[in-house]
């Protein structure tokens, strides 16, 4: 039996990269989406033409039920559980003090909330050799400017939740790790983009990266042959925090 996947956030950008890589692994993949069902469904067909399974579940990572029921439903659709990507992510930035209080419990509620509840209902469901792979930030490492504090706070809080994961869920094989992508050429932040020459500046290889390059890194830690890799974090920056 393949082994399966759950994608957050996997219809468009690096969560499609990392669902579409996944299944060039053999592996069953399901994604949730927000909005974009037509996106998320491409994103089936494609797994699908690999020759693994594929599942889009709508499931807003706001609402502090989408998570974990999104982890129920896809492994009681795909019979089993091995990997959860914690890719879902909002990004909030300007000023400190443009930022409101709602702005302030969008993000938690997206960035951390939703990873920790999806991770705690995956953790509940995988069996041994199980990995959690969570999207971080560069952010988290270097801030080259204003503008950042709410997002960079927000991600922050993946490393606290990554390490005790790791230190929790070791004893079960279970891994947990934490991949901080620089500058990606995405939708939300396209390399032709209006802000995209301080990104590019600001990496050591002067050029943003290719969500494809992400994907392999997650697919990277989510093989066996990563089973000694937990608690750690690993960037895929192009040097910016270099």
């Amino acid at each position: 039996m393949s082994r399966t996947a759950l994608v957050t956030g996997g219809s468009r950008g690096i969560g499609a990269a990392i669902a579409l890589r996944l299944a060039q692994e053999g592996v069953d993949v399901a994604i949730t989406y927000v909005r974009g069902e037509d996106a998320a469904h491409e994103v089936v067909r494609k797994i699908e033409a690999t020759g693994q399974r594929g599942l889009a579940l709508r499931a807003d990572a706001a609402d502090a039920e989408a998570p974990g029921a999104a982890v129920v439903t896809a492994t009681d659709r795909l019979g089993r559980l091995d990997i959860l990507v914690n890719n879902a992510g909002v990004g909030v930035l300007g000023p400190l003090d443009s930022l409101s209080a709602g702005d302030l419990e969008r993000v938690l509620d997206v960035n951390v909330r939703a990873a920790f509840l999806a991770s705690q209902a995956a953790a509940a469901r995988m069996e041994r050799g199980g990995r959690i792979v969570s999207i971080g930030t560069c952010m988290t490492k270097y801030v080259p400017g204003p503008g950042g504090t709410l997002y960079a706070m927000s991600k922050s809080a993946l490393t606290g939740l990554t390490k005790a994961l790791a230190r929790e869920l070791g004893e079960r094989g279970i891994t947990a790790n934490l991949v901080h992508p620089g500058p990606i050429d995405t939708d939300l932040n396209p390399a032709d983009g209006p802000y995209a020459e301080p990104q590019r500046a600001g990496t050591a290889l002067g050029r943003f990266g290719r969500p494809e390059e992400v994907a392999s890194l997650v697919a990277y830690l989510a093989s066996d042959e990563a089973a000694y890799i937990t608690g750690a974090e690993l960037s895929v920056d192009g040097g910016h925090a270099a």
